[in-house]
């Protein structure tokens, strides 16, 4: 059996199984489209419970079964409650336990960031973030 970087099929697989895996997304237009030989782009939005909704952007190349790059955004109708992305902050020592992995949290969203456990380039993200977003929002709601 495949593990979800090594082909396209394999994470189309793991990508459209997410609802299955979270009962709590209510809808989702993620689209993965191959951008080249190796490479593949994921983007669109996931939409959960309670006005929760998560924007996806990630680059994946499976000749190195990886993801390039990533960023979700999470939202509560039109406002942006947190972000993760892998902009290095090296001069950020608190980040440095999942660097170059980080999440921008509330109250300064452009300056506070966390850690970011669990998020890399080896392995899929959606099922952690998903996770952050039941436990941190659809559970407070």
């Amino acid at each position: 059996m495949s593990a979800p970087l090594d082909d396209i099929a394999s994470y189309s697989g793991f990508v459209y199984a997410l609802r299955e895996r979270h009962p709590f997304i209510t809808g989702s237009t993620l689209t993965l489209a191959p951008i080249g030989a190796t490479l593949a782009k994921l983007e669109g939005r996931i939409d959960c419970q309670n006005g929760i909704h998560l924007e996806v952007w990630e680059l994946v190349d499976f000749a190195a079964r990886s993801i390039r790059t990533y960023s979700y955004e999470v939202y509560r109708e039109e406002e942006k409650l947190c972000w993760y992305d892998p902009w290095e902050h090296p001069e950020i020592p608190a980040l440095a336990t999942t660097f170059p992995h980080h999440k921008h949290v509330l109250p300064n969203l452009r300056e506070h960031r966390v850690p970011a456990p669990g998020i890399g380039f080896r392995s899929p993200n959606l099922d952690v973030v998903l996770e952050d977003v039941r436990r941190e929002l659809l559970q407070r709601s």
